[in-house]
């Protein structure tokens, strides 16, 4: 399978990263994970076939995680896709995506769609199989907004992806991440220990104990970007592909 950074940004912008959008492909397999504010004209200038897209999986309900939906529907609409969509996120995911669209399209929740759309809540530690993708999604901790927090495990096509989505440490990134081909991990900062985020020192300490084949960072603030040079672990920068 194919991974490419569509957005790997902070909510801030930090670095000049555009917001959170991950897209894979494989065989069969075809989803995003998060889709942030920016994530539509991101998917346009990479060129990403959108109407091919066949699942999101959203990890919480941040504007640099989520807010990019209404804009991806919209498109879908116009550009006649026919194609069936299958949104996929935490608890409440139905209500928040019809409040998000309506902030910013009026009546466009109420749409009637020309394709199929499903939105489907995803409970922690269960695990659900969208065709060729198995989705483990485990709680994560991001504070008392915009919640509930999930970090997703993903199994397709013999390879498992991890992603930790928002999060301070947690015990759950441990069976989330464990023995995984590509772990996706948030590095916000270099090592100040802030609330609902991790460091890149805090993750480190616990690597041996998650024991993923490959590392990547991603969500960075100028306090990690302004490191980089420094720092032994790949960075994700937007655009970036990588086969896991």
């Amino acid at each position: 399978m194919q991974l490419r950074f569509v957005g790997c940004g902070d909510a801030f912008g930090s670095g000049g990263r555009l917001n959170t959008c991950f897209h894979v492909t494989g065989r069969e397999a075809n989803f995003l994970i998060d889709c942030g504010a920016s994530a539509l004209p991101a998917l346009k200038r990479f060129e990403i076939d959108r109407n091919a897209i066949d699942l999101v999986l959203i990890t919480h309900f941040h504007g640099d995680h989520f807010a990019g939906l209404p804009f991806f529907l919209l498109d879908a609409q116009f550009s006649r896709r026919t194609r069936p969509l299958t949104i996929a996120g935490p608890q409440w995911i139905e209500t928040r995506l019809a409040q998000v669209m309506e902030a910013l399209f009026e009546h466009s929740s109420k749409t009637k769609q020309r394709f199929e759309l499903s939105v489907i809540e995803l409970q922690p530690e269960q695990s659900r199989s969208f065709g060729a993708v198995t989705v483990t999604p485990y709680g994560v901790v991001h504070g008392e907004s915009g919640g509930p927090f999930l970090g997703y495990r993903v199994e397709a096509e013999g390879r498992t992806l991890a992603y930790s989505a928002d999060t301070e440490w947690t015990e759950t990134l441990i069976p989330l991440a464990h023995g995984a081909d590509l772990f996706i991990a948030e590095a916000y900062m270099y090592e100040k220990v802030v609330k609902n985020h991790l460091s890149l020192k805090t993750l480190e300490q616990h690597l041996p104990a998650i024991g993923a084949k490959r590392l990547v960072l991603t969500h960075m603030s100028d306090d990690v970007l302004s490191r980089l040079e420094d720092i032994a672990h790949l960075a994700a920068e937007d655009g970036m592909m990588l086969v896991i």
